[in-house]
């Protein structure tokens, strides 16, 4: 937590620390301004000289496989998350640490979940000293009161690849959860009790940590294919009796939302696309598994039959919806970055048009071009938006730190971003003066769609143009904040102290916001 650091004002206007848990950092300088330089970072060069030469990595428990990858305070501890609410081994690894006595962990998920709150004791008692990453629900909490060692840094999935590939974040020990896996360290998250999917959110991890080992409850004979983590990275294999609870790694069925609000913003969203000429034969979408997400993707199916026409790819998180429109050949390939549910488990499995993906080719912003970018429309959530169409993920309107960024920010590269939103959530504007937290610049940001109106942001004179005629109930973004501030009234304001608890990193590893611990 920074306390008395230097704030520079960033080309957002946002006052941002000049240095972030002791490592001076660069505040954003506006969608595109900052250039890298250099090299990517390299991990320790290795030798096959040092590794059994039958191949077998196999070590009898995970303690045993952190010691011998040097476990020592102040270490950075990579995981991911395609276990989701049933991850198993993320804990086991900070209750080994503990036991060891090693303190000051800097833990770096691809995102985290409500299964991981016992972590809080460890953030307490000083084993972990600060998140960088995702911090959901209780962790969220934990760290906007205050309480959390060090300062949390926030991440988008293509910028937490940006900072291990550029060399912001060394891995020391990567432990990654596999499904299935070899003794050579070969994985994938397509068999198995535990089948997830795709583990892409690991790739990174397994490239460029100092050691990395893999966790397995199907350890199945040499070669595990197809191989999502090559066993070429990997040092130690480590099999254990349960990696996850399936039920929490993936659910069963993914309904659409049932609420008349949200299939209206559902139905308006898919209408607006349809006027604005982005449905075409040979579009590409992305699309989240939320309830209103999955029902634009059943309007999009029903709009691609009546004309006749099919989606390029879609990019996922997959889902059964995104699978039924693949096996009916409305769309040609899922380009999948995790699944969501066990159809698409099952079809990333056997379909070969279902491909597993990771974030150096979908999200990368410091790689020659990445797939989000080719989106031609892509549909998010956010917690708030503003008079600027800059909008918020991870914080709330108390200012309460509940949510991760995950692949929204890369997403917002597509060549047209719609945030279908409800007016007011539990009788708060949803649109405000100013987000609470900036996450995503307002020039990114095309349409916002509420059950009363849709706005477009001005700089978008083209959509503006093809849907002025549609019939469609186009509103200011200032008329929609005053609508909704008539129904609930104008929110207090909320208020902070002036200590830093994190920060969020805009795609290209720059600092865009400061989150401030919440006044008690």
């Amino acid at each position: 937590m920074l306390k008395d650091t230097e704030l520079i004002k960033n080309a957002a206007g946002r006052m941002v620390p000049a240095s972030v848990n002791g490592v001076p950092a660069i505040p954003y300088k506006g969608i595109g301004m900052h250039r890298p330089a250099g090299n990517k970072y390299g991990p320790p060069v290795s030798s096959c000289v040092d590794f059994p030469a039958d191949g077998n990595k196999l070590q009898p428990s995970l303690k045993e496989a952190l010691m011998k990858a040097g476990l020592k305070n102040g270490d950075t501890i990579s995981t991911h998350h395609h276990l989701r609410n049933g991850d198993l081994v993320s804990q086991q690894i900070f209750d080994i640490a503990a036991e060891l006595g090693i303190r000051d962990l800097v833990w770096f998920p691809s995102a985290s979940f409500e299964c991981h709150a016992p972590l809080v004791k460890y953030l307490e008692d000083g084993t972990i000293n600060r998140i960088e990453g995702s911090m959901n629900g209780m962790l969220g909490r934990f760290t906007s009161q205050g309480k959390m060692k060090g300062t949390g840094v926030l991440r988008s999935h293509g910028g937490r690849y940006q900072a291990i590939q550029d060399g912001e974040v060394h891995i020391d020990i990567a432990v990654i959860a596999a499904p299935a896996a070899d003794f050579f360290g070969n994985a994938n998250g397509l068999t198995g009790p535990s089948a997830c999917g795709s583990l892409g959110f690991a790739l990174g991890d397994s490239q460029y940590a100092k050691k990395s080992i893999v966790v397995t409850d199907n350890l199945v004979p040499f070669p595990c294919l197809p191989w999502q983590i090559q066993g070429n990275y990997i040092d130690y294999v480590v099999k254990t009796d349960k990696l996850g609870i399936r039920e929490k790694i993936v659910s069963g069925t993914t309904e659409v939302t049932k609420s008349p609000d949200r299939l209206l913003l559902a139905e308006m969203t898919a209408k607006f696309c349809d006027h604005a000429g982005i449905i075409q034969d040979g579009f590409s979408f992305q699309a989240g598994a939320g309830g209103t997400a999955l029902s634009i993707g059943i309007y999009f199916s029903e709009m691609l039959r009546k004309k006749g026409m099919k989606a390029r790819f879609a990019r996922g998180g997959s889902n059964k919806y995104l699978v039924q429109m693949l096996n009916e050949n409305l769309v040609e390939y899922i380009l999948d970055g995790q699944t969501f549910d066990l159809d698409g488990v099952e079809s990333m499995r056997t379909n070969p048009r279902h491909v597993a993906t990771s974030p150096f080719t979908s999200y990368n912003y410091h790689g020659k071009g990445n797939f989000a970018q080719l989106l031609d429309v892509v549909i998010l959530g956010a917690t708030e938006v503003d008079l600027h169409f800059n909008a918020n993920v991870v914080t709330h309107s108390d200012g309460l730190l509940l949510h991760g960024i995950g692949g929204w920010q890369n997403c917002l590269f597509a060549k047209c971003t719609i945030l279908p939103v409800p007016l007011f959530r539990n009788r708060i504007p949803v649109i405000r003066d100013e987000v609470t937290t900036l996450c995503g610049p307002g020039e990114l940001i095309d349409v916002i769609v509420t059950e009363r109106g849709i706005a477009i942001n001005p700089l978008r004179t083209d959509l503006l143009e093809k849907v002025k005629n549609s019939g469609l109930p186009l509103r200011t973004i200032q008329e929609l904040k005053e609508e909704a501030e008539k129904i609930c009234g104008i929110p207090a304001s909320i208020e902070f102290e002036e200590e830093i608890v994190a920060v969020v990193k805009w795609v290209d590893g720059t600092i865009l916001d400061a989150v401030r611990k919440i006044k008690e």
